[in-house]
């Protein structure tokens, strides 16, 4: 019986959709929209998130920021309404009031953005399509409010309980291969065989995390060379015609780049909590590894010595003067200047090294003159680095980059 009705739930909700879509087939993006908000059958509001989302895919850049538009300021609060809420609850604190005024606060887009999320395969689209908004807010800062409820939205969405670690390996899906190779951000992937190197050698690593909802699309992921001491160069870590090592042989791990896939899910940390799970995973995994660190660019360093804030001497290295600038080099907010650094110290690391030569691309010497650095995760310091960070700025850093950068006056 359970069978024959579910049976004649599908053919209905088919035919009833069909129905649906036919009266609806010339509305607007925008009518779509609001009779979705207006919509509360789960028959009637998947297809009309699935028209919403064809409609969309189909526009081009003026339709879609003018629906862009329509949320911004055709879904945006009262103030009215809110003021009158508050002045409710406060006059008459009770369940009531308050929620009358939760629902005053919150824009009716962030309504819309929950409703479409009900359709499979709705959350990817949602990512692209805050893709494009960040693209758009660049030129028109009223889009902006949009950007923050996206935004807050996908922090719930994509939190550290809903996302799935998972190991890439030559023996991963041709599909995920292909993502890997195109969202390589640091040192580009330049073939099949450039990937098997990075890949399938024993002493290679590469772990990401990936999203329920979004089962084929890594969201960021991380490559991890296991080594007998710690590297002073990208170039020795990939030497396509290098010996690997054993597992057993190697004592440290370092991670040699991160990467970011989704420009949609920009502003949303992954990497804190990447880094930690790879360490704890590769700690159980490989009890020989005793260090933790990168081998990291300095993305920021030539820019900002060319705007002349420390006066250049022929007697300065390349070493002393990144090693200044990682120590030095300030944002507004009193963190470091360096993005990169920013990360990895917020994170609780140290700054270990400073190594010129070490990256010779011809990225490596735009950004840095070739200077990489080494961070180091010490397990028994991160907690320690950490909190002295956030909550005092401070650095941890060992003497020989102390010393390089105390060498510039």
């Amino acid at each position: 019986m359970s069978l024959f009705s579910d049976l004649i739930s599908t053919l209905f909700e088919k035919r009833y959709r069909n129905l649906f879509l036919e009266n609806a087939h010339d509305k607007s993006i925008v009518d779509l929209a609001k009779d979705l908000l207006g919509s509360y059958g789960e028959v009637s509001g998947g297809a009309l998130a699935h028209m919403i989302f064809d409609k969309y895919a189909k526009m081009d850049p003026v339709e879609k920021k003018i629906f862009f538009h329509f949320m911004a300021h055709d879904l945006e609060i009262s103030p009215e309404q809110v003021r009158d809420a508050l002045d409710a609850y406060q006059q008459q604190p009770s369940e009531s009031t308050y929620k009358d005024f939760s629902t005053a606060s919150e824009p009716k887009r962030q309504e819309l953005i929950r409703r479409l999320n009900h359709l499979d395969g709705a959350t990817g689209k949602l990512v692209e399509m805050r893709k494009d908004l960040i693209a758009f807010t660049k030129e028109s800062a009223d889009l902006a409010p949009v950007g923050v409820d996206l935004k807050n939205l996908f922090i719930s969405w994509f939190n550290r309980g809903f996302l799935v670690l998972r190991p890439i390996n030559w023996s991963s899906p041709a599909e995920i291969l292909e993502k890997i190779i195109a969202y390589e951000a640091v040192h580009a992937i330049n073939s099949w065989e450039d990937l098997r190197a990075r890949l399938q050698p024993e002493d290679r690593r590469c772990f990401a995390f990936f999203h329920p909802a979004m089962p084929d699309e890594p969201l960021i992921f991380v490559e991890v060379a296991l080594t007998k001491g710690i590297p002073n160069s990208i170039q020795g870590l990939l030497e396509p015609n290098r010996n690997p090592i054993s597992t057993e042989e190697a004592d440290t791990a370092v991670f040699y780049s991160i990467s970011n896939c989704q420009e949609g899910l920009a502003g949303i940390s992954f990497g804190n909590s990447l880094i930690k799970q790879v360490v704890a995973d590769l700690s159980l995994a490989v009890p020989s590894l005793t260090t933790f660190v990168t081998l990291s660019p300095i993305p920021k360093l030539k820019s900002w010595l060319a705007k002349g804030i420390i006066p250049t001497n022929e007697k300065h290295t390349n070493k002393a003067l990144a090693a200044y600038y990682l120590l030095n080099a300030k944002g507004t907010d009193g963190r470091p200047y360096d993005p990169v650094a920013r990360f990895h110290l917020g994170n609780g690391a140290m700054l270990h090294a400073v190594h010129s030569d070490a990256d010779k691309s011809s990225n490596g010497i735009n950004q840095s003159d070739g200077v990489m650095v080494n961070y180091r995760y010490d397990l028994k310091k991160i907690p320690q680095n950490h909190e002295s960070f956030l909550s005092e700025n401070k650095i941890a850093v060992s003497p020989e980059v102390r010393a390089l950068s105390a060498s510039i006056k």
